[in-house]
């Protein structure tokens, strides 16, 4: 992240007094950009490409409307001028309810049901990605926020999901997939975010005639099957990397930038830092399609849809490179 921008984006708008509508719809976009405020009309951001997009269309819609709009680039005129202009995203307070309401959260988890958990989760990572997506001069806050949010997740995940793997240091050793051909693969059953996304990434990519056992507890593993994400399995947690990672990296897949962004959505989603902004719709999709199948082989077949139209999204994502993490 720039922390030191020295141009800034300024739009001046003007929108006839008898378009209620089209101002309110205007104004709650800028809202969800973070801009300041420099007067009625005056809105100012830093000077980044998506920026700038977001604006020229802003800018468009305001034209469309009847209005008037001025899209400019402008400079601080000093470094004391930059510093001030900085000084209007401050996000402090947009933290500091964030920290509370986590925190608040936090001492509900164990009177909750798993769906009430899964519910509350969603709200504060929406909350959680809405204010890291206009933190645009991150500080010591963002980083607060940022282990408050992993111990929240793991607090849930712990409840969610009791097996859930613990990370283990040690390298990732390098697979031929060849030898890896017509397995019988396991993993625990109530598929969730890694394990789903793994299952559909080794029928995909690695073993396309795979056969899936789906455990009530690690401890009902064959020994013959390959088991991944959970304590003592052959592909799980390693260091930093969740299980779709250190598959990726196993069977030497990181290079495939499509890949590599959902290994990044995989990884916000089952530990709870970084950011990717597909992640929410995702999850979404994975907890309504698990309150509607009947079981973990109906939910993988239809959240394979969902994964290949990710995949090729990602795939040709011009964005992608850009990954938070």
């Amino acid at each position: 992240m720039d922390h030191k921008t020295t141009q800034w984006l300024l739009l001046v708008i003007s929108l006839p007094t008898n378009g209620a509508t089209a101002r309110m719809r205007i104004w709650r976009a800028l809202k969800s950009l973070g801009c300041a405020s420099l007067r009625d009309g005056a809105y100012l951001l830093p000077h980044r490409t998506h920026l700038q997009q977001a604006f020229s269309d802003l800018s468009a819609e305001t034209m469309r409307e009847g209005g008037s709009a001025w899209l400019l680039t402008v400079h601080g005129q000093s470094e004391e001028e930059n510093e001030a202009y900085r000084s209007l995203f401050d996000r402090n307070g947009d933290y500091a309810e964030l920290l509370q309401a986590i925190s608040q959260a936090r001492k509900t988890l164990t009177g909750l049901t798993p769906q009430e958990i899964t519910k509350l989760m969603r709200k504060l990572r929406r909350d959680y990605e809405t204010v890291r997506a206009i933190d645009y001069f991150p500080a010591d806050t963002s980083t607060q926020a940022e282990v408050v949010w992993i111990d929240f997740v793991n607090a849930a995940d712990s409840i969610l999901s009791p097996d859930e793997p613990h990370a283990v240091s040690a390298p990732i050793a390098r697979r031929n997939i060849s030898d890896y051909q017509g397995r019988t693969w396991a993993t625990r059953c109530r598929l969730w975010v890694d394990r789903v996304a793994s299952a559909w990434l080794i029928r995909r990519f690695i073993d396309r005639e795979a056969r899936f056992l789906w455990l009530d507890s690690p401890e009902h593993c064959p020994a013959d099957a390959l088991g991944f994400d959970f304590d003592g399995a052959a592909f799980t947690h390693i260091g930093d990397r969740v299980s779709f990672e250190v598959l990726l990296a196993s069977f030497g897949l990181e290079a495939d930038r499509g890949l590599f962004r959902l290994g990044a959505m995989v990884h916000v989603l089952d530990v709870g830092n970084g950011f990717v902004p597909e992640a929410n719709g995702f999850e979404a999709m994975l907890a309504g399609a698990r309150q509607r199948t009947v079981d973990d082989d109906q939910l993988l077949a239809e959240i394979s849809v969902v994964l290949d139209s990710l995949y090729a999204h990602f795939s040709n994502d011009p964005q992608t490179s850009q990954t938070k993490r």
